[in-house]
């Protein structure tokens, strides 16, 4: 058995206009990842909803996910990468979490 850190990665498929974005920007995603990491698993298939109260109303984001497994967890270079896909997805902030998980 091994340790390792999951992150996970929740990206909207639309911008604040209701605009779908480019797939080239996901592929973008995977391709970077892919490098840095070695494998990911996309979820895309079917878009996941997320949900939150606003000024007393309900938002709603289709997003996909991604998942990305490492070794260890490299903060500065996560908290860079988010803010990153902040200004690329034109997006106040952008949902990452991370969790510490025991390879069987």
């Amino acid at each position: 058995m091994r340790a390792m850190t999951l992150v996970e990665i929740f990206l909207p498929l639309y911008d604040n206009e209701g605009r779908s974005f480019p797939e080239q920007m996901y592929s973008d995603v995977r391709r970077e990842l892919m490098q840095r990491f070695g494998g990911l698993t996309a979820f895309t298939r079917a878009p996941a909803q997320g949900l939150w109260e606003s000024e007393g109303k309900t938002a709603r984001d289709d997003i996909v996910i991604f998942e990305v497994m490492a070794e260890t967890l490299d903060a500065a270079w996560w908290f860079g990468y988010r803010r990153r896909l902040e200004t690329t997805f034109r997006q106040d902030a952008i949902v990452m979490r991370e969790q510490e998980l025991t390879v069987l």
